[in-house]
């Protein structure tokens, strides 16, 4: 297939510029101007449109919070205690969701799925394609992240503690467990003798290697000041989700590298954690040196309106560059699918949005998205 004349979003080359993209076989072969039709080749002609990457949302709980469907399709908490690393959302995906075809056709093709922000280390989080009709199949990464939370929500979630003292020691007895599980295993198979494997142990080993970052629920400054002191402790990757409230400690920030998924933003300030809400944080966190994602926490704002979620972040400051790879390029990044995702390159999937104008434009749509090379409008 050959897409002809748009305007190709080309992030090495600062934007927009007019291009032609050759997929084949699911996957971008070429990207460059002039491409002529090979013989039986299908064309697609994008004049006048601009092309991007598929979406991607670095946080959400699409698949998981079924839209629609109240209790009964809301697998994203499970409240059996404060500490359950051994659950994985991939045991709780529904491919089937109503938000997925949805969030195809306004040109989302990729997300982080995560469980909720309950309990303080909840689970493991999974890279998704927004297709397929089994879970197992639509995976792109399956241990993404260790969902962890701070602050109001697992404070408030009567696992019997109270304070944020309580949720901070919750975390750090879950990293100790960690430490004695690995010292115990080292020993076991040093003596050659049986050792019991603990999946929640497994997986915080992968934190503890840095072979999964923890993705942090932390709307308040307090809570964003306190995910980097016990990321420090433990030496751990670390994401910071929301960062609601991040504008005064956005240079603290920078210091130390850590990445944000800021929102989401569409939604009243409900809670004290989110009284500072602002379209601007993505913009103060970026001059200051804080790469940046943004979020719609799908089903908290509907992932269908991504676009909508970061042209508002650059309409408040943000550079309109980084509000695109906010959405494309730094959540495959964060992810860690950015060998498959997140820009027009060749060798990476045919993930591939046709807009009808520049998709920060309050009248743009997709005319044409397709998902590794399947065309699905």
């Amino acid at each position: 297939m050959l897409i002809q004349n748009g305007k190709v979003l080309l992030f090495e080359e600062g934007g927009f510029v007019s291009k032609d993209i050759r997929v084949e076989n699911g996957v971008i072969q070429e990207i460059a101007a002039g491409l002529q039709p090979q013989a039986g080749e299908d064309c697609y002609d994008a004049a006048g449109r601009y092309v991007t990457p598929g979406l991607i949302d670095a946080h959400s709980h699409i698949c998981i919070s079924e839209e629609g469907m109240g209790d009964i399709g809301d697998d994203c908490c499970d409240y059996s205690n404060a500490l359950t690393p051994e659950l994985e959302v991939l045991d709780g995906l529904y491919p089937f969701d109503r938000a997925v075809e949805t969030s195809v056709r306004a040109g989302v093709t990729c997300a982080c799925v995560c469980p909720g922000s309950d309990g303080v280390v909840g689970g493991v989080s999974s890279v998704i394609r927004l297709a397929g009709s089994v879970a197992d199949e639509m995976l792109v990464r399956r241990y993404a992240a260790m969902k962890c939370s701070l602050g109001e929500n697992p404070k408030t979630a009567k696992h019997g503690f109270a304070s944020r003292m309580g949720v901070a020691w919750q975390f750090r007895k879950c990293m100790e467990d960690a430490l004695d599980y690995r010292h115990n295993k080292e020993e076991a198979q040093a003596s050659g003798s049986y050792f019991r494997k603990d999946r929640g142990m497994e997986h915080m080993l992968l934190t503890l290697e840095k072979k999964m970052p923890i993705h942090v629920h932390a709307h308040r400054s307090d809570d964003i000041c306190t995910a980097v002191r016990l990321a420090q402790e433990y030496d751990l990757d670390m994401v910071l989700v929301h960062g609601t409230d991040a504008v005064p400690v956005a240079d603290y920030l920078a210091k130390f590298h850590y990445p944000v998924i800021v929102g989401p933003g569409m939604t009243p300030r409900s809670k004290h954690e989110t009284w500072d809400k602002t379209f601007e944080t993505a913009g103060v966190l970026h001059r200051a040196g804080v790469k940046v994602c943004v979020t719609a926490d799908h089903d908290v704002t509907p992932l269908y309106f991504l676009s909508t979620y970061a042209g508002l972040a650059v309409k408040y400051g943000l550079d309109e560059l980084e509000g695109l790879k906010a959405v494309t390029h730094n959540p495959a990044q964060i992810l860690g699918v950015d060998d498959r995702k997140g820009q027009l390159k060749a060798g990476l999937d045919a993930d591939i949005v046709v807009w009808s104008a520049h998709p920060f434009a309050c009248e743009a749509k997709p005319d044409q998205v397709f998902l590794e090379g399947v065309q699905k409008l």
